[in-house]
């Protein structure tokens, strides 16, 4: 499917001067861009209305579905400007797929994978200016919501797609700082069945207690155990995760009940370019305490698009705290951490084709 945008460009954009202040300490999520991109879904018109147009606020009744029923689904990737003036994007056919799964697990209608990207790809050309320089770089929020006027339970015969832009600093000042977390025992996030893999709100709405539970007890994360026996490691609130051993090989939650993270299956693949053994299989708490004790597990790690790796430091958890590494960062994330950024940014290789360049 093919639909042709139409470009309009704000009539009142923000100054250069302004822009700069702004783009001096962005922050994350707070600052947005002149733009974005919409395209509109109804049943007997299908995908229509592409445009690119002023950010403004969407009219929406108080009857529309995804306030009711929370039909909604979104993305996140990243544009970044080289050192050459040229800019990257990460990947997008992999969000532009995982969207596509999301939205037939919500019974939405599904978007086709050209149409997401050109949608991304409109806007960082209109929105160029905003992209930080540095090891900034401009976060991309492709989301999808239901709008059709109706309080029956029931898919929504209407849809509006659209992409909105954030400029982001580097997530860490000074270097990746060891994270710690909490052990939720009282809150799951998913069950086998349901919606762990996809990447909607309300995934995300469910894992806020859980997450102020976290902080409550001095920890920057939470990590869920898996929904039936309480045991094994599934993910972060909004990160995957990794375990490095003294032999040298990985593991991750295998998929299923958690997000399939792009950061993650990027990851994977080039640990494996490097001649390292990683596993996808389960991984219980108490293994974690006793490997992390013995020696046998040497690093821990998440990973996702906003941090790209975060290295874990210590677990806390009712039954005591654990710590990894000496709660330091270890070199076989920061490795990775590396390779991924160099890649993202222009500087590396690309062995796989994952960079996307934006004309």
């Amino acid at each position: 499917m093919t639909l042709t945008f139409d470009i309009k460009p704000t009539t009142n954009p923000t100054s250069d001067q302004e822009r700069a202040a702004k783009l001096a300490n962005p922050g994350f999520g707070r600052v947005f861009t002149d733009h974005m991109a919409v395209v509109q879904y109804s049943q007997d018109k299908g995908w229509h209305s592409a445009r690119v147009e002023s950010r403004a606020n969407f009219p929406l009744d108080p009857a529309a579905a995804v306030l009711h029923y929370a039909q909604e689904i979104f993305e996140g990737l990243k544009a970044y400007k080289r050192d050459d003036g040229d800019v990257n994007l990460f990947r997008p056919d992999a969000n532009a797929q995982r969207f596509w799964n999301s939205a037939d697990r919500m019974a939405m209608a599904q978007l086709p994978q050209n149409v997401f990207i050109e949608a991304v790809e409109q806007l960082v050309r209109i929105d160029r200016a905003w992209i930080p320089g540095g090891e900034g770089s401009l976060y991309l929020r492709p989301f999808m919501i239901a709008n059709e006027v109706f309080l029956g339970v029931k898919p929504s015969a209407e849809y509006i797609f659209a992409v909105i832009a954030s400029p982001v600093g580097s997530y860490f000042k000074g270097g990746p700082a060891p994270v710690s977390i909490w052990v939720s025992e009282n809150y799951t996030r998913a069950a086998v069945g349901g919606t762990g893999g996809v990447k909607c709100g309300g995934n995300y709405a469910a894992s806020l207690k859980a997450q102020a539970e976290a902080i409550a007890h001095g920890c920057d994360q939470v990590v869920f155990l898996d929904a039936i026996e309480r045991r094994y490691v599934e993910e972060l609130g909004g990160m995957n995760v990794f375990f490095v051993f003294a032999d040298g090989s990985l593991s991750t939650p295998p998929l299923g009940t958690i997000l399939p993270g792009i950061t993650r299956d990027s990851i994977i693949k080039l640990a494996r370019d490097a001649g390292r053994e990683v596993r996808e299989e389960a991984y219980s708490i108490d293994q974690w305490r006793a490997d992390a004790a013995s020696g046998k597990l040497k690093e821990a790690f998440a990973c996702g698009t906003a941090a790209v790796i975060s290295p874990i430091g210590k677990v806390r958890s009712v039954s005591g705290d654990v710590v990894i590494n000496g709660g330091e960062a270890g070199p076989v994330a920061m490795g990775l951490r590396k390779q991924l950024v160099d890649i993202q940014y222009g500087r590396a290789a690309d062995p796989h084709n994952w960079i996307r360049d934006v004309k």
